[in-house]
């Protein structure tokens, strides 16, 4: 089975696994909206990202992290936030593909991350996985180990 983790939003990003192997692990895909220069998901490259995988005849999943709005964002930020959500929900649909969503305090817990830095999780994938430190080099690459964590998370737990 090929799990696909989510970690939702323009600064997310997105990992493949299978029986617990890291294959792949991307930042979200965008592209620029408007006059402005805003970035929104680039639901196209999303889609390639995952057709990729349904090539393979396994069974393909996808897992993504079960977010709301938090208290002091703004309202044009939460808009965007759960426009990449519904995107990749819509995906999904549109390609017949199970999801599953999963609230952060689940896998973080599961992980031994409740109550640390936004870098923990980063560290905890070097750590387990130290071919892909390469990909994990950057501080803000902590999505893409959340990403990889929320896949490896369904892949212990089946949900």
């Amino acid at each position: 089975m090929i799990i696909i983790g989510v970690d939702p939003g323009i600064s997310g990003a997105i990992s493949v696994i299978e029986n617990k192997k890291i294959l792949e692990v991307y930042d979200t895909p965008t592209m620029i909206d408007g006059k402005k220069n805003k970035k929104q998901i680039n639901s196209a490259h999303v889609t390639n990202i995952i057709k990729e995988r349904l090539n393979s005849n396994k069974e393909v999943i996808v897992v993504v992290e079960q977010v709301n709005a938090m208290p002091g964002q703004g309202v044009t930020s939460m808009f965007n936030f759960g426009q990449s959500f519904g995107v990749i929900k819509g995906i999904c649909a549109a390609l017949s593909l199970p999801i599953y969503f999963v609230r952060p305090a689940k896998w973080k817990k599961h992980f031994n991350l409740i109550k640390t830095n936004k870098d923990a999780s980063r560290t905890k994938v070097i750590e387990a996985y130290p071919e892909i430190s390469s990909k994990l080099h950057r501080k803000k690459d902590s999505n893409r180990a959340d990403a990889i964590l929320i896949a490896l998370y369904f892949n212990d737990t089946q949900l």
